[in-house]
């Protein structure tokens, strides 16, 4: 694998200090990466080069004869074999720790945080812990400062259970995976024989076997974000409930000025004094089209691993900030998870540019415990997307850094809309009364 990564300067050094709480392993493969690619990334920097991620075309080559393989055993019949006394037990661990850590979206991301940080070479661990963080945004969004003045409760409802469906279904489904690859290093033995037995579809054995001898993380963190979107798609995306509730309405269609699309990374910008906070991330223009949604994770995947500060400074914000699900984890200048005003209170304007206008108010953004009480999970549907999709490896491909990737304007842009139509809201409904 190739990333692209500032070398360690002066400007750089503050995140290195913040990183003291990590691991060492993790601090050292951030400065180790930093060293190697330092040339490529001041080329980016200045925008004369971007910057890739690569899969190696040996590596396609074996995975995919490797995937062949599997697929000709699937089609055939061939079962796994029964796991012996102890490995039915792994398995059933595997099981009940997935439970108790699938309680709600903070329980999901502090458990891929606590999975990056014990092993590093797990990126897509730490690339869903972000996107993990910002789900949480969204969900808390629902009952903060503005969300309540545009949306009916059936609204809000529907849109948190398809959050929350989505979020869900894909820690049940991705987690096992990363617990069997822990039992694995922590026995010196491949144990990947027992993922049929946690449910995972076979695209992954394939995946995991060359993880296991060549430690490719950008190879399996692409074969996890084509699998859980996959696993997403017939599950929450083509169900008639959420189609019908969230993705067909014409509310969910103007989803780009709720915010419901944006996906960032928080960081520092550097190059201002003092410095300045980020996000690094994109908005996903189609959320029902499969394709652009594995195009959009391997272009976050991208950003985090590939672009100049950015994983530095996410992983010394994800260090330093527990997850609460309120948006005042990365932006306290803005927000606040205690409300400063009543909810009953006639909305005023409080946005000044990308600032709170002299004495107002933060937004209300509340911690997901104050937002929303734990839902249990809904039987979870079986069945193989492998069997629907025999070509996905026309995902598995090198990736660019995007030339953009700075979000932060957008999300202010994107939060000045929204106040704007509560204020018009508050007018229509003032002039029919």
């Amino acid at each position: 694998m190739r990333v692209n990564l500032p070398p360690k300067d002066k400007d750089n050094q503050g995140f290195y200090e913040k990183m003291r709480g990590l691991p060492g392993a993790v601090v050292q493969l951030v400065k180790q990466q930093a060293a190697k690619f330092m040339i490529s990334s001041e080329l980016a920097e200045h925008g004369s080069s971007t910057p890739n991620i690569e899969i190696p075309p040996a590596t396609q080559a074996r995975l995919e004869k490797a995937l062949h393989q599997q697929i000709a055993l699937q089609e055939g019949g061939v079962l796994s074999p029964s796991p012996t006394v102890q490995e039915q037990q792994i398995v059933e661990q595997i099981v009940a720790l997935t439970k108790i850590n699938n309680r709600n979206n903070v329980t999901r991301t502090q458990a891929y945080w606590a999975c990056y940080r014990d092993y590093p070479e797990l990126h897509w661990a730490l690339l869903a812990h972000m996107v993990s963080r910002n789900g949480g945004w969204c969900m808390t969004d629902l009952r903060g400062e503005l969300m309540p003045h545009l949306l009916n409760n059936d609204a809000t409802a529907y849109i948190f259970s398809f959050l929350e469906r989505a979020n869900a279904l894909i820690f049940q489904d991705a987690y096992p995976q990363l617990l069997l690859y822990a039992e694995s290093k922590k026995r010196r033995i491949n144990l990947f024989h027992l993922l049929p037995h946690l449910h995972i579809s076979a695209w992954m054995l394939p995946i995991w076997q060359e993880f296991w001898l060549h430690q490719d993380s950008a190879l399996l963190t692409l074969g996890l974000i084509v699998n859980e979107q996959h696993y997403v798609e017939e599950r929450v995306v083509q169900n008639p409930l959420y189609k019908q509730t969230v993705l067909d309405t014409a509310l969910f269609k103007t989803q780009a000025w709720l915010q419901l699309n944006h996906v960032g990374f928080p960081f520092r910008s550097t190059s201002m004094d003092p410095p300045q906070p980020h996000l690094a991330g994109l908005i996903l223009e189609n959320f029902s089209k499969l394709s652009e949604r594995i195009e959009f994770g391997k272009s976050l995947y991208a950003i985090l691993f590939g672009a100049p500060g950015v994983l530095q400074g996410a992983l010394a914000f994800a260090s330093a900030t527990p997850h609460t699900g309120s948006r005042s984890d990365y932006w306290p200048h803005l927000f606040a998870p205690i409300r400063k005003t009543p909810p009953d209170r006639k909305y005023q304007e409080r946005l000044d540019g990308y600032s709170l206008k002299k004495g107002a108010a933060p937004f209300y953004s509340p911690p997901l415990h104050s937002a929303w009480p734990d839902r249990p999970m809904a039987p979870v549907e079986r069945g193989d997307w492998l069997k629907l999709e025999h070509e996905p490896l026309q995902h598995i491909s090198s990736m660019k850094v995007p030339s953009a990737y700075d979000l932060t304007q957008d999300l202010c842009l994107g939060l000045s809309k929204i106040e704007l139509a509560v204020l018009s809201a508050q007018a229509i409904k003032k002039i029919i009364r």
